[in-house]
């Protein structure tokens, strides 16, 4: 019920200006959403969702593709550090892994809407062309060990 109450007043209007390298996103923002994408897609022995900016996709794609959902991330960011707040009495950044992992858990139950849709999103950001703003070098290609995709239309020999 907390976290619900707090939604209800923390919505921002996206009208405002964002100062800085962010689009859509607040700086506080942007921490916790690249915290969840990291959570979803963590480094191992090969680049995680951090590493790859899933985070600048999901922003470049809100003022694009995505404008539909700026409510929807706007809310859903506010409910995870609500409830990292209500429970741990820290943002969610300030989490370790773990702890993250627990608050993410209850996420899914209150908001699945919301982390359906990061998810999604996040999988697009690291595994998409990264011209899209996000699998930066190429990084889930490399993983897979997939050459680079030529772009539809081009010629890639003579």
């Amino acid at each position: 019920m907390g976290a619900a109450a707090t939604l209800g007043g923390s919505a921002v209007s996206c009208s405002r200006s964002n100062a800085g390298r962010w689009r859509f996103f607040t700086p506080a923002e942007a921490l916790t959403a690249d915290a969840v994408c990291e959570q979803i897609i963590p480094a191992d022995q090969d680049p995680g969702a951090h590493d790859a900016r899933v985070v600048n996709y999901i922003d470049m794609q809100l003022t694009k593709h995505f404008r539909q959902y700026r409510d929807t991330y706007r809310r859903g960011l506010a409910t995870i550090d609500a409830i990292s707040q209500a429970k741990h009495g820290r943002r969610f950044i300030e989490l370790s892994f773990a702890v993250q992992t627990e608050v993410l858990r209850d996420v899914q139950k209150q908001a699945k809407p919301f982390f359906e849709l990061i998810l999604t999103h996040t999988m697009q950001g690291f595994y998409g062309d990264p011209r899209h703003g996000g699998n930066r070098d190429a990084v889930s290609f490399k993983m897979l060990s997939l050459p680079y995709p030529p772009v539809r239309g081009r010629r890639t020999s003579a």
